[in-house]
């Protein structure tokens, strides 16, 4: 299997780090509005920065599966 070096989406060539990351932000959206339906979220000693980590980490976990290593 060969590494993708760029994403061909509408005839627009992406990166795979910016497919990654908007997919990991899209996710951490999905999950902070659950946290905030179930009120999970009051645990957190600051949501925004919460935010940004899952954010952070899910765009890491969508870029090891898009671009294996």
């Amino acid at each position: 299997m060969s590494v993708p070096a760029e994403f061909s989406i509408g005839g627009v060539y992406m990166p795979p780090l910016l497919v990654a990351s908007v997919l990991g932000i899209i996710t951490a959206v999905m999950v902070a509005r659950l946290l905030n339906t179930y009120h999970l979220s009051r645990y957190l000693f600051y949501p925004p920065l919460a935010f940004v980590a899952l954010s952070t980490i899910f765009t890491i976990i969508f870029g090891a599966l898009i671009v294996p290593f």
